[in-house]
Order: structure tokens, then sequence, then C-alpha cells
């Protein structure tokens, strides 16, 4: 019997939480589709906009630059976006100074990233790609690419006829 209560109660736990992490996330962000799920604690910014069936499972968007995220996007756990970058180049003081360079992120459709996976601003990732666990994205990555490791580089593409199938049947996750 104890044992099903505390099962009771863990699940309601769980439930909760990613219902308060869902709020966090729409209230917080410029734009949200339908179906958006935040199963672990994330963060976004007010130039965020996320489009339908977006699985985040704990990121963490930081800076204030532009970030788009498509539809059926899935992230695992303890992502990062990072939107601004030090003023190095052109500021007045060295190393940098009090002020910061923005930076987009764009995410095509269906793109599935791994745990820790951190993404740098000035970048696109192209529909259907996939990045390994634990990469840095510093540059763009192309449509049905498989990338991963530091910096990120593309070392395979996913079957593209059988992704397109699907994508036709629309059969997301």
């Amino acid at each position: 019997m104890i044992k099903k209560l505390k099962s009771i109660f863990f699940t309601y736990i769980k439930r909760t939480r990613k219902k308060w992490y869902s709020i966090k996330i729409k209230k917080s962000c410029a734009v949200y589709g339908i179906n958006l799920s935040v199963n672990g604690h994330s963060i976004c910014n007010k130039r965020t906009y996320l489009g339908d069936n977006v699985n985040f499972n704990g990121m963490h968007i930081l800076g204030g630059g532009k970030v788009k995220i498509g539809s059926n996007f899935h992230s695992g756990s303890e992502c990062m976006m990072l939107t601004r970058v030090h003023n190095y180049d052109n500021g007045s003081k060295i190393p940098y100074d009090d002020t910061y360079v923005y930076k987009e992120i764009n995410i095509e459709d269906n793109v599935w990233i791994g745990s820790r996976v951190i993404l740098l601003g000035g970048i696109t990732i192209g529909e259907g790609a996939i990045i390994q666990a634990g990469s840095v994205v510093v540059s763009n990555i192309p449509k049905h690419a498989i990338a991963g490791g530091h910096p990120a580089k593309v070392y395979n593409y996913r079957n593209i006829d059988h992704y397109e199938k699907l994508k036709k049947e629309q059969k997301f996750h």
C-alpha cells in the first residue's frame, strides 16, 4: 500500500512540475505553438519564438538575441542557447567592455538535439538535423545532417527518403 501511495505521490509531483515549467516558458517567450511540453527546468527570453510540438527537457535560452525554433523540436537535458557575446572587437575596453553583441539562432522543423548541447548565436540548424549529445554548435548545420563534437561537424546524414516518407505521413513524436 505504501509503495502505491509513493508512486501516486511522485507521479503527481512530476505532472505538477511539468505544468509549472510549461507555464513559465509560455509566460516568458514571445510566441508558442500547440503541444508545448516542458519536462525539466527551462528558461527562455522574450525574443523566443516556438513552433508546434516543441519539447524541452531542460533548455536554457540566454541573452537577448532572437531564437526561432520550428515545429517538432526535441532537446535532451541541460542544453543551452547563447545569443549574446561580449563586445571584444569594437568595445571601449580590453578584454571587452560593458556592451554586448546579439546573434540569432534559427532552428528549423524536426530537429533533435541531445543532452548538454550548447548552441552559440549566429547559427541555423537545418530541417531534420540531429545534434549529438555534448556537442558545441558554432556554425550552420545543413538539412538532414547528423553532427557532433566540439565544434560540431557533420559526420553523416539521415536516410532522406525514409525521413520524407514519415514527414508526408505526419508521423511526429
